[in-house]
């Protein structure tokens, strides 16, 4: 047995070190922090800063925004790795399955910076390609940057574009772990593809589903700064200003540790529970979980 525990031993340190040795940080979130007086000798000012917190003029409209985008993340982005898998498992040219998921995962190795750049370049109000082609055809110029109302589809669009294809693999390597036979059967009894799919595609990927579901409810108040950051002007701060960007303002541009750690408890706190009561739902639905 030694060799197998030496072989998690790497991942085992990895979450050691940089998982859960840093949560003993989070003491700084009772603490009006002070890099010099370290943890022992900085104030103890136990509930304050999230009372501060849900006091914040702005902590309404952060919570709004962020639900906004995490609701739609989950109920148009979650769906379309698993349509693409199942789309993918009926191709029946291996040629062209294997083309199509390289297109697909591609867009997964490029930045953020990369996306959101050509994304300037392409809708620009002033110089961006395609206002210019608008303009030159007669048509109003797309404010899709600067509209507030547009920067939560355009941020769901990159993202959808972004993570669809890397995110369709598990459900490839689930699909392809379902008895062959299943399927033959079925031809047999003259079930339909759409039969197929309905009675037995999606029924193999279901615990996958759920599970992944459940960790996702995990992040739910996580979006992912760099992104959105890059996104972000003045002009559309009212619809892209979350607890990420907060989180940066506060803690790094003014060096406010302390309220910072406890935004970031508060949301570590919101998706444990959400977790917690997904993963009992689950269970009395007869679903293994996570837990």
């Amino acid at each position: 047995m030694t060799p197998f525990y030496l072989m998690i031993l790497p991942g085992l340190l990895f979450f050691l070190l940089f998982k859960y040795v840093p949560m003993l940080g989070v003491v700084i979130a009772f603490q009006n922090y002070n890099p010099f007086q370290g943890f022992q000798g900085s104030e103890w000012v136990g509930l304050q800063h999230f009372r501060e917190l849900f006091q914040e003029r702005d902590f309404l409209v952060l919570l709004r925004n962020t639900l906004w985008l995490n609701l739609l993340d989950l109920l148009l982005f979650f769906p379309i790795p698993i349509v693409l898998a199942v789309m993918l498992g009926e191709l029946r040219s291996r040629r062209m399955s294997a083309l199509i998921q390289t297109v697909m995962y591609a867009p997964h190795f490029l930045s953020w910076v990369v996306i959101v750049g050509v994304t300037f370049v392409l809708f620009s109000a002033q110089s961006g390609g395609v206002n210019q082609l608008l303009q030159a055809a007669g048509l109003p110029r797309l404010e899709v940057l600067t509209d507030p109302a547009a920067f939560r589809w355009v941020w769901l669009l990159q993202n959808i574009w972004q993570g669809s294809g890397w995110s369709a693999i598990l459900f490839l390597a689930a699909l392809a772990s379902i008895n062959p036979t299943l399927y033959e059967a079925s031809r047999i009894d003259g079930a339909g593809r759409l039969r197929q799919i309905w009675h037995i595609s999606l029924p193999g990927l279901k615990q996958l589903i759920v599970i992944l579901f459940i960790l996702r409810l995990g992040h739910f108040m996580d979006l992912g700064f760099e992104h959105i950051l890059l996104l972000q002007n003045p002009l559309n701060m009212s619809t892209s200003d979350v607890f990420d960007t907060f989180v940066y303002r506060k803690g790094i541009v003014r060096g406010d540790f302390s309220y910072t750690t406890a935004v970031g408890l508060f949301k570590s706190l919101v998706g444990l529970l959400l977790v917690v009561m997904s993963n009992k739902l689950a269970a009395r639905s007869g679903q293994e979980g996570v837990i």
